[in-house]
């Protein structure tokens, strides 16, 4: 691997969806994007919901909607742990807008019940928005 290539691993409980290089790559932290280019300082962070995208060796842009999980920067390789982590052609825009519409209704009466709402408002929105990005 060149030095200025990174070695992206995206791994789900299922299985390793990618081992490959990448030029450069964003994803979402609970606090915000990040952006990742070689030589980066390591680091491990709690993931968000929304959009991992990366450039191949080609030069390409390919794009996965991510479900929380973990990353971890180490040397010239990044690991992304996900539960879920789909191509926006695979996302069922009907059925995130139906989890949505059910999030934003349903009744939370303490602080759990509301930060579980909230969270999956969010995820909705974010699996909404990667796959009308395509």
């Amino acid at each position: 691997m060149a030095t200025n290539e990174i070695r992206l691993v995206l791994v789900t409980p299922e299985k390793t969806l990618l081992d490959a290089p990448v030029t450069a790559l964003n994803f979402p932290l609970i606090d915000g994007q990040i952006g990742i280019l070689p030589g980066r300082a390591p680091m491990v962070g709690r993931l968000g919901y929304g959009p991992l995208s990366f450039r191949n060796e080609t030069g390409k842009e390919v794009v996965y909607y991510i479900d929380g999980g973990f990353a971890q920067v180490k040397g010239s390789e990044v690991s992304i742990l996900t539960s879920r982590a789909v191509k926006p052609e695979n996302i069922d825009i009907t059925k995130a807008q139906a989890e949505l519409e059910e999030a934003r209704n349903r009744s939370a009466s303490g602080d759990i019940e509301i930060k579980d709402r909230l969270e999956d408002q969010e995820r909705a929105r974010q699996m909404i928005a990667v796959a009308k990005a395509k």
